[in-house]
């Protein structure tokens, strides 16, 4: 087995975890020790194939963060960003997704059991200062809470 086919193999047992943005997948092969030359040809063949496009990888990972873990769009381009995907695709595939309201209301859902126990004023601020740390404006994190007030979901 020559490099190419050792650090291919190696590619594609890390890739058959979860999707992988280019950037992951050469700092894995730089960790393993491989050349440069082989690193180039291992990433230019999964292109081909379809197994690394850092376009899809950013449409799965916001899927992801909507379905399990809602953020806000400033949390996932941050992540996005430290995942090596370039801000064009980040800014264009933001852009297709929906609007970080619904994100905001599923958070605020799962969480809003946390602050039963403690008086209205104080519930509102910590849900503000929670969907604020997760990524979202604040136009976004007034406009949910004020939401979550009217409904009375406490």
């Amino acid at each position: 087995m020559d490099a190419f086919e050792k650090f291919y193999a190696i590619t594609l047992r890390f890739l058959s975890l979860r999707p992988r943005s280019q950037k992951e997948i050469q700092d894995r092969l730089e960790r393993k020790k491989a050349p440069q030359d082989v690193i180039e040809k291992v990433i230019s063949k999964l292109k081909e194939q379809r197994f690394l496009n850092d376009e899809e990888f950013a449409k799965w990972w916001i899927e992801q963060r909507t379905l399990f873990r809602p953020k806000g769009k400033r949390y996932i381009q941050m992540e996005l960003a430290q995942k090596g995907v370039l801000p064009e695709i980040i800014k264009s595939v933001l852009e297709k997704t929906g609007g970080d309201l619904v994100n905001a209301r599923k958070l605020l859902r799962k969480k809003v059991a946390m602050y039963r126990h403690v008086s209205s004023e104080k519930r509102t601020q910590k849900l503000k200062e929670l969907l604020l740390r997760n990524g979202f404006d604040y136009e976004v994190t007034k406009e949910a809470i004020d939401e979550m007030d009217t409904k009375e979901v406490y």
